[in-house]
């Protein structure tokens, strides 16, 4: 019988009823975060952890174990989870940068609105997107559900700062947690600094804990427990030094918790058992087309992640992926990789130390004891590392290397979980069109009039390919490459010809004597990325004749009007690498304005002013 058929069938018949089917039921969302913080809950199997009230949570949910944020710090981990696109393709993967939205594209509450949920932030927001008009119904300090018109679902976020890298150094304070009875992390040292940072690390949690179950009473109390689905997480891994800022799983791994209740057990993954921990692995571009799967939307086609819950919940994958781009004042460039059980990461500025200085992570006691004992020479191999450049690869067991510190890379024995690694990275790499393998400045300079995602795609404006080859040319490190970048000096790609500058600069000496001409013809270059990476080589390893060269190239872009906030911080970066050498400048450079007006806000003056004032602490 055909459907047409059938319906005047039914309006033939008059002592029939006119059925209409109701539409489902759907469940409220509910998100409460933390931040800084990585997967200690005792219900994640951490006893030092006292938190019952998120245990009890866990206790009606599923435990995400393999759960990985990203990024390792909180503004571009909340553009990955706000976007549910990965913030390098986005562009908008620096620390406090802020970026166009690729067009046509929202923030993801604003679909939940379309389809009549009333979405509440309460408080945080910290994108790097510029947010368009509509994404909540209200964000403040003030948000909350029960402003929600009768019978309307809701979507709501409260987010928890006492978790916050601040509050581990804040002083006075009075230890709950033994500091005796610490796991201190392998690259950490033993001091009594750094165990009590751990300790007031773990106080806060627990205090967070009871602010958690306050809005799950609240739930309760409501009676809103059984129409609401409840995650927990933290928004990346603990704010101790070398958790947060690092794409390791010490910086990217937190403890997804997924309360469904009953009613909902349908929109559970298959197998779901309350009180389960899951191995499967889920990242923050996941969450985005989750909550909307949830709520009966189909995930969009320009997301990067999907959906591990839901009528539209896609197999498990088989990989995550990380990234550090520049840390507030410091520049670096790095993109991880794990499965179930390796960590792969791809350093492309390996010449840089792990431990660059950063003024905000050197308020932590923690951070200031592991240097000074550096330079004392008491540290074991483990807990120098920090402090000295790094391999371009690394690859690391989490079975039996959980703190990440013994690198497999040149082990014979993991040859083919390495290329095997290392291909995923490039395959994704690729996929994205990762707009943060140029240069800050210059992808803002490729991309006005667009947002970078949009640059990216444009294959007149970006070649992604070509430019990574560059780059991971450029980082191997490989002697016998510098010929090959000598040449790539003269590309027509200016993203292309930096990498070139900064392969010269990584080999040091020998390789930019061999082609100081061509980094000297650079310093003239249309680009001033380009400019400022050669000025650093000829700056650092091109002699007297190279550093005045260098200098007067390098000083007019520290001019934040002039040459723009993102390439005023990469030149002020390059002078203080330049260091004592570059002394005879830095009265000009001081003397510059320190913020840039046209930029955005987030991007306008703090860096600059940091690493100023770093220059003039060492240099002034």
């Amino acid at each position: 019988m055909s459907h047409s058929f059938s319906r005047r069938a039914l309006a033939a018949t008059p002592f029939l009823p006119l059925i209409r089917a109701s539409p489902p039921p759907r469940p409220n969302i509910l998100w409460i975060t933390a931040e800084d913080m990585g997967p200690h809950l005792g219900a994640c199997g951490d006893p030092y952890a006292a938190t019952p009230n998120l245990d009890r949570l866990a206790a009606r949910g599923t435990i995400y174990m393999n759960a990985w944020s990203n990024a390792p710090v909180c503004a571009p981990a909340r553009t990955a989870i706000i976007s549910g696109m990965d913030p390098c393709a986005l562009g908008a993967h620096h620390m406090r940068s802020h970026v166009p939205m690729p067009a046509g594209i929202q923030m993801f509450p604003a679909y939940l609105r379309e389809a009549g949920y009333y979405c509440t932030n309460n408080v945080k927001e910290d994108y790097n997107l510029v947010k368009p008009d509509g994404t909540w119904d209200e964000s403040s300090n003030k948000a909350h559900y029960r402003n929600r018109a009768k019978g309307q679902p809701f979507f709501a976020v409260f987010n928890h700062t006492i978790t916050h890298e601040s509050q581990i150094r804040r002083r006075p304070h009075t230890l709950v947690h033994d500091p005796a009875r610490v796991r201190l992390p392998a690259y950490h040292p033993d001091t009594p600094e750094v165990r009590h940072d751990w300790a007031q690390y773990y106080d806060n949690i627990t205090t967070m804990d009871g602010q958690a179950g306050k809005l799950l009473a609240d739930l309760e109390s409501g009676g809103l427990l059984d129409d609401t689905i409840v995650f927990f997480f933290g928004d990346h891994g603990s704010g101790m030094p070398r958790s947060k800022r690092w794409p390791y799983n010490s910086g990217l791994n937190v403890c997804v918790v997924a309360s469904i209740p009953g009613k909902f057990r349908h929109l559970a993954a298959s197998g779901y058992r309350a009180g389960s921990k899951s191995g499967r692995l889920i990242e923050f571009l996941d969450l985005a087309p989750t909550v909307l799967s949830l709520a009966g939307i189909e995930p969009l086609k320009h997301f990067h992640g999907e959906a591990f819950l839901g009528p539209f919940a896609r197999p498990p994958k088989r990989y995550l992926h990380g990234f550090r781009g520049r840390m507030d004042e410091r520049l670096d460039s790095v993109r991880s990789v794990r499965d179930d059980r390796y960590v792969y990461v791809r350093n492309y500025m390996p010449h840089k130390i792990y431990g660059q200085y950063l003024a905000y992570m050197w308020e932590t006691p923690t951070t200031q004891v592991w240097e000074r004992l550096y330079r004392e020479g008491r540290l074991n191999s483990a807990q120098r590392k920090f402090w000295e450049p790094k391999p371009p690869e690394e690859l690391f067991d989490l079975r039996s290397d959980p703190d990440e510190v013994n690198n497999l890379a040149g082990s014979p024995a993991h040859r083919r979980i390495l290329e095997r690694m290392r291909a995923e990275h490039r395959r994704y790499e690729l996929s994205v069109r990762d707009a943060g393998m140029l240069a800050e400045s210059e992808m803002h300079a490729r991309s006005r009039g667009a947002s970078p995602y949009d640059m990216a795609r444009d294959p007149q404006r970006f070649d992604g390919a070509r430019i990574l080859d560059a780059a991971q040319l450029a980082s191997s490190l490989d002697p016998q490459a510098a010929p090959r970048l000598g040449k790539m000096l003269d590309d027509a790609d200016s993203g292309v010809r930096y990498w070139a500058a900064m392969g010269l600069l990584m080999r040091g000496e020998k390789a930019v004597a061999a082609h100081a001409p061509g980094l000297k013809k650079a310093l003239a270059d249309s680009s001033a990325a380009v400019r400022i990476a050669a000025a650093e080589a000829l700056g650092r390893f091109g002699g007297a004749e190279g550093l005045n060269a260098a200098m007067e190239a390098l000083v007019p872009l520290c001019h934040p009007v002039e040459s723009g906030a993102y390439a005023a911080v990469e030149a002020l970066n390059a002078v203080e690498a330049i260091g004592a050498a570059a002394k005879p400048w830095i009265g000009k450079v001081l003397a510059m304005p320190d913020e840039d007006p046209n930029a955005p806000q987030r991007a306008r003056s703090e860096y600059i002013r940091r690493m100023r004032a770093l220059l003039q602490k060492r240099l002034g």
